[in-house]
């Protein structure tokens, strides 16, 4: 549909369906990692806003909470309490600016080269199978309820029909809520509901500077700015137009990594650009970016309803785990994914090796530490794969980089 032939109640009604397709995945990082929902609802709409800004209004894109950091932020939640942790995070916004400046420098070929598919699926894969454990003992606290909402989540995403179809898991944390409320409504408690003002501000959360957390979070941007990367190509071919040229893959970068700092001084999850909105924008064909504004405001809007927050944190933990199974297991298979089209051959020991490494040192938690400072988990196993990426010889890319 031509921008210009949108009425402009019909961009809001779609506007604020885009809010919705994003909401359910935005509220949930936060519900895991122990941050208030509404600061999340906060962040990712002033966080696209601004994206919008340094885009020049371009992009139809809309920015949420990043699955890829739950794993790292509650680490480095134990290791450096929350105020250090959210330092942390605004050094991912830093390495998304960097990023930006490179390849505005040098071109998409040197990140190409730093995180080929062999380093980036691996490290997907990591990131969804260090969280099995968590959602095994959240679904525990009551299987009941975690089945269902697993159930209807896999239903949806199997058989489910236009938006059904992209948002499973906000319908498997409804199913769940709703047979938790039926069936036992007495375990829940309604209180924080009943004591929340109609309209209030988010719980803000302060952070302190922490040069251990930054080491441990800055290299986990890895994956995402890849995923940043497949997004803005995605978007192109959606709408049609040439994004990586126009406003440039470096500005889109750019508004990324901004709007992740801001979500860290406001107390909220770093964002990213959301595959189920892209995927909403396909399904409707409006790709008016000015409908992403309107699902933003949306957002801010929400995050100032006080009983919504309340009611949010309502869900059972049971509920959150039921949905983790199938969420987690489906960030390890986007990295599978994306190795298998990127068609890497596990038959050449370069790869295996890379691959076999970035997993173990990654699973078994390897920690590697300089005096005060250390590396573990996530980030150490993303820096060791780029190192043996660019250490161990492939002849195949040099051919390749001589031919480009």
């Amino acid at each position: 549909m031509a921008e210009h032939s949108l009425h402009p109640l019909k961009r809001t009604i779609v506007g604020v369906q885009f809010m919705f397709v994003a909401f359910g995945a935005t509220v949930l990082v936060p519900l895991l990692v122990g941050f208030d929902p509404a600061v999340a609802l906060l962040a990712a709409g002033l966080g696209t806003l601004l994206f919008h800004g340094v885009t020049g209004g371009k992009v139809p894109i809309y920015l949420g909470s990043s699955f890829a950091f739950i794993a790292p932020i509650i680490k480095a939640t134990e290791l450096y309490g929350m105020p250090g942790m959210f330092c942390g995070l605004v050094a991912v916004g830093v390495v998304y600016m960097l990023m930006s400046l490179l390849v505005k420098l040098f071109g998409l070929g040197l990140i190409k080269r730093l995180f080929p598919p062999i380093v980036i699926g691996p490290v997907i894969i990591l990131i969804g199978l260090s969280l099995a454990g968590s959602g095994v003992d959240m679904a525990s606290t009551n299987w009941v309820l975690a089945l269902i909402s697993l159930a209807v989540a896999i239903v949806c995403a199997i058989w489910g029909k236009g938006m059904v179809k992209l948002i499973p898991v906000m319908f498997g944390a409804i199913a769940g809520y709703l047979c938790a409320v039926i069936f036992y409504r007495s375990s829940m408690d309604f209180a924080p509901v009943q004591q929340a003002a109609w309209f209030a501000l988010p719980h803000f959360t302060k952070m302190s500077f922490s040069w251990q957390a930054i080491v441990f979070m800055a290299p986990v941007a890895i994956a995402p700015i890849i995923e940043h990367v497949g997004d803005i190509y995605a978007i192109s071919e959606i709408a049609g137009k040439d994004f990586v040229k126009d406003p440039g893959l470096h500005r889109t970068m750019f508004g990324d990594g901004l709007a992740c700092t801001l979500a860290a001084f406001l107390g909220g999850a770093p964002v990213t650009t959301y595959s189920e909105v892209t995927g909403a924008v396909a399904l409707t064909k409006v790709t008016d970016p000015a409908c992403m504004r309107i699902a933003a405001v949306s957002a801010i809007l929400i995050s100032i309803i006080g009983k919504v927050g309340a009611a949010i944190q309502t869900i059972p933990q049971a509920v959150l785990g039921g949905i983790m199974l199938l969420l987690f297991g489906s960030i390890a298979s986007v990295g599978i994914n994306n190795m298998v089209k990127a068609k890497i051959d596990m038959n050449k020991s370069r790869n295996l090796v890379i691959a076999s490494v970035i997993l173990t040192t990654g699973i078994g938690g390897a920690v590697i530490s300089f005096g005060k400072f250390s590396l573990a988990g996530i980030g150490l196993a993303s820096i060791i794969g780029v190192i043996l990426n660019l250490c161990i010889p492939d002849k195949e890319a040099k051919k390749d980089a001589v031919s480009e």
